[in-house]
């Protein structure tokens, strides 16, 4: 077993981090406090080629896997970005680029792969609904067939980034979820022109106000009698669940690798004052009751990326990844918590004080516990597939 990264990942991994050395803490805090996109390293990463990673190389991007999507999201993380990063690599390279190099029609990559290469167009992803939650196969949102056409009504809620995207990936039922047999069946993936829908007043959205992540707000979303024509279906109709999976095992990856990023700047936050911060005449780090929490988020974290990029490599390598992404998941959103509530508990009253870090990493990280999926379907899947223990519903 080879545990060392091929060079394409460590290439990915001194790029991004080059960029993000000329970005400090204060920088994405401002970013924070401020509710804007980090517009400066946004720009970079198209500058650098570091956007178009999962874009083939016919279509002018870097033909890389997830394991590079996935090592980029992790050192922007790590670099102070924290839970900001992840809309930075799984709105546009993960929602947009790869699943469209896998799943869209000729036409569709022809048209927007080279453009999600550079950054030029960005994408997003809306699945999730007020009366649905977690519950991705409950949807309603209905897209009905009208000729050359189909007619889109339903309401979405928690899209990300809906105010800078062109596109949009819409999950919908084209057969009600009471009819779907099996229940994936029915569900069907389409690429709605945001700005397009919008001025045709077929398309609204209303920003939720968020305790975190306020670099790329969440919107709720309104359809009413979108049109979007049949040459906008990703996939096949009817058969979305093919592509909804090769949607979300990237996010949940992605977005794990964004965890341990979090949970790295935290960890090193905590380190810091540690050392400095001198009570009853020596560094607080001396204290095993300070020490030996950070020792153990640091054993948690690495055992976590191993997971992730585990993941990240059964899907590059076309094998099962659910299970895999699942546990990624769930242990890096568990070692990023864990991370920066000790570094509360490590700062004291200093960690009430916006001039460090650590108020902001612990807004980020508590949304890993609970989105996009909560930490109980994560357990729930690893104790139904996994352990094959019977199914409370």
């Amino acid at each position: 077993m080879d545990f060392t990264l091929p060079e394409s990942a460590l290439a990915v991994q001194r790029g991004v981090a080059d960029i993000c050395a000329r970005y400090d803490l204060d920088y994405w805090q401002r970013c924070e406090t401020d509710k804007r996109w980090p517009e400066e390293v946004w720009a970079e990463l198209a500058k650098g080629g570091w956007l178009g990673l999962a874009v083939p190389e016919e279509y002018g991007g870097g033909g890389q896997g997830l394991l590079e999507l996935a090592v980029a999201t992790e050192t922007l993380s790590s670099s102070g970005a924290a839970g900001g990063s992840a809309f930075t690599y799984v709105l546009t390279p993960g929602f947009g680029a790869m699943t469209l190099a896998r799943h869209g029609s000729a036409r569709q990559r022809e048209d927007l792969l080279p453009k999600l290469a550079t950054g030029e167009i960005e994408t997003c992803f809306a699945l999730t609904e007020p009366d649905a939650g977690s519950n991705a196969l409950g949807i309603s949102t209905s897209a009905r067939r009208d000729g050359g056409e189909f007619v889109i009504s339903g309401q979405k809620i928690w899209i990300t980034g809906v105010q800078r995207a062109t596109w949009m990936l819409l999950v919908t039922r084209t057969v009600p979820a009471a009819e779907a047999r099996p229940r994936s069946h029915g569900l069907t993936v389409f690429l709605v022109n945001v700005p397009e829908a919008v001025a045709a007043g077929r398309l609204s959205y209303r920003p939720i106000p968020k305790m975190g992540a306020n670099t790329t707000p969440s919107n709720m979303v309104f359809l009413d009698d979108l049109r979007v024509p049949a040459a906008g279906v990703v996939g096949e109709v009817d058969q979305g669940s093919r592509v909804l999976w090769d949607i979300l095992n990237p996010e949940r990856i992605l977005l794990a690798a964004s965890a341990l990023g979090g949970a790295e700047v935290a960890l090193q936050a905590a380190v810091r004052y540690a050392r400095e911060r001198e009570v009853f005449g020596r560094p607080i780090g001396a204290n095993q009751s300070v020490a030996f929490p950070l020792a153990q988020v640091k054993a948690k974290l690495e055992l976590a990326r191993l997971m992730t990029y585990k993941a990240a490599w059964l899907f590059d390598n076309g094998l099962p990844c659910g299970t895999e992404a699942n546990i990624a998941k769930l242990t890096a959103s568990q070692a990023a918590w864990e991370a920066a509530d000790h570094a509360f508990q490590t700062h004291g009253g200093m960690a009430y004080s916006l001039e460090y870090p650590v108020a902001r990493l612990l807004a980020d990280a508590r949304i890993g516990k609970v989105a996009p999926v909560t930490e109980e379907l994560l357990l729930n899947h690893i104790a139904t597939q996994v352990l094959g223990l019977p199914r409370s519903f």
